[in-house]
């Protein structure tokens, strides 16, 4: 084993394996062909512009770029979640405001944006699905049937046996997916860093991301360990949610107590999101009235509230 690996990683969370392989723009271009049927040869048509703080309400953005008048939002994900259209409408609202200055915004002239596109690659546990759409709309309370607002994110399932049509137009995807797999099979006989290595030794014998793997091994090492535990833990994580929901659905099966419970969850975690909202905002400089605008009509909060917020965030 490279010694290097011993050493300690200074680790943000927005460090993936996936992200730091796609962030090679060849790599990134040929994943871009496979999902738009384009035959790009000239990664130089590709202008990444991934946010530098990549988290923002504890959820990782991880890769976006501009190409062909579009901003194409890729995100790679091991856990399922209901919540991925909502996400993506906070990552795209960020970099819309990178794109747009805001003083253009009260132009007469029409400010022309460049068309979104979500995808998230999902290589958790396996599924009969191949390919799957969720909508903004799907959580709107109430249910509309039509929505004045709509965002889709096209879910793609990239394990192996699933997808391999498209994986293998893909060579960095495919062997990306061929090292997930080796990592998971010697995980079921050995330590998650033992599997690791062993993956990794045996991915570059035979020539599977083998430069990348050579030339990132101690990173490559220490990210795997890690997205494999938070894996893990994901799914323990899960498993408690459920038999706490379950517990509490026994104790508190009063349809209204619930009912009650559910309203003041979303109260709390609205207020909570606005005020990550309003930090980030103040960071950036934004003028005050733009922001209390922005939370009133986001989140639906009172012009009161809001100011209040505002100037609690600001003393802290």
């Amino acid at each position: 084993m490279n010694e290097d690996t011993n050493k300690p990683l200074i680790r943000n969370f927005k460090d993936t394996l996936f992200r730091k392989l796609f962030s090679d723009t060849e790599n990134l271009l040929s994943l871009y062909n496979v999902m738009s049927g384009k035959h790009y040869t000239n990664p130089d048509l590709l202008t990444i512009v991934t946010l530098d703080n990549a988290i923002y309400m504890n959820m990782k953005n991880d890769l976006a770029f501009l190409i062909d008048n579009s901003i194409c939002m890729y995100e790679h994900q091991s856990t399922l979640s209901p919540n991925l259209p909502l996400r993506n409408l906070f990552y795209a609202a960020r970099e819309y405001e990178k794109l747009v200055t805001t003083s253009t915004l009260y132009s007469s002239k029409r400010v022309c944006i460049p068309a979104p596109y979500f995808v998230v690659f999902y290589n958790g546990p396996k599924t009969d699905w191949k390919r799957r759409t969720s909508k903004l709309s799907e959580s709107f309370l109430p249910v509309q049937d039509t929505p004045d607002m709509e965002l889709i994110v096209h879910e793609i399932n990239i394990n192996l046996g699933v997808n391999d049509d498209m994986l293998q137009k893909c060579k960095p995807l495919y062997d990306y997916m061929k090292y997930i797999d080796k990592v998971r099979t010697y995980n079921l006989s050995l330590p998650v860093s033992q599997a690791v290595n062993k993956a990794i030794k045996e991915c570059i014998q035979q020539g599977i991301l083998a430069e990348f793997l050579l030339q990132n091994r101690t990173e490559a090492i220490q990210m795997s360990i890690f997205e494999y535990d938070e894996e893990r833990e994901m799914k323990l994580i899960r498993a408690d949610e459920r038999e706490i929901g379950h517990n509490e659905g026994l104790l508190e099966g009063i349809k209204k107590g619930r009912e009650e419970g559910i309203r003041t969850g979303r109260e709390e975690a609205t207020r909570s999101h606005a005020l990550e909202f309003i930090n980030f905002d103040l960071k950036q400089n934004i003028d005050e009235d733009i922001i209390l605008h922005k939370v009133t009509v986001i989140f639906g909060l009172s012009y009161e509230l809001a100011r209040q917020m505002l100037n609690e965030a600001k003393i802290c």
